[in-house]
């Protein structure tokens, strides 16, 4: 396989310092504002039997199959694998409701905390789905009620679980209280 340098005619640290240039484009292909741009499509160069692979292993987390994954997860796949949408493995097996799944993840050092591409976090996605167990051995594998919009906080008030807000130690209410000077 040949390296980034010899693809692109320039080291991947050089790449990496000039982030507004792609190593393939001209000079007249850099962004002149500091606008964002929108990511362009690009096939994945991925073999089709990686992409298989992440595919089978997204789908053992939705599924919590919890003993089939830890055998992936020891071999060395990464723990906070991502999909397309920015969703972990954590975070299937929290939204579907897997705690044993969930708590594996957990001890085999996934990060509680991770945020998907919408910005949600895998506790509040239990706490939305109702999933107390799962919830509780988030909050216990440390994860942060307050990251992620909305937060499990919010998401505990918006949906009435009071079992979630004693578990984090709040008190039932609509919401946080700003108190304006006037």
């Amino acid at each position: 396989m040949p390296s980034f340098e010899q693809v692109y005619g320039q080291s991947a640290a050089t790449a990496a310092s000039n982030p507004t240039q792609h190593p393939n484009s001209q000079p007249s292909d850099l962004q002149t504002t500091n606008a964002p741009s929108a990511p362009s499509p690009q096939p994945s160069s991925l073999p089709p039997a990686a992409i298989n692979l992440a595919s089978k292993l997204f789908d053992l987390a939705r599924t919590g199959s919890t003993p089939t994954l830890h055998t992936y997860i020891t071999a060395g796949i990464p723990k906070n694998l991502t999909n397309s949408s920015g969703d972990t493995l954590l975070m299937l097996a929290s939204y579907h409701g897997h705690a044993e799944t969930v708590r594996m993840l957990l001890e085999s050092g996934a990060d509680a905390n991770v945020l998907n591409a919408r910005g949600q976090s895998p506790i509040a996605g239990a706490v939305f789905k109702g999933y107390d167990e799962v919830v509780r051995v988030l909050y216990e594998g440390g994860a942060d009620v307050w990251v992620g919009r909305p937060n499990a906080v919010d998401c505990a008030r918006m949906f009435k679980r009071g079992g979630c807000l004693k578990l984090f130690g709040e008190e039932e209410g609509e919401g946080t209280t700003i108190e304006v000077e006037g």
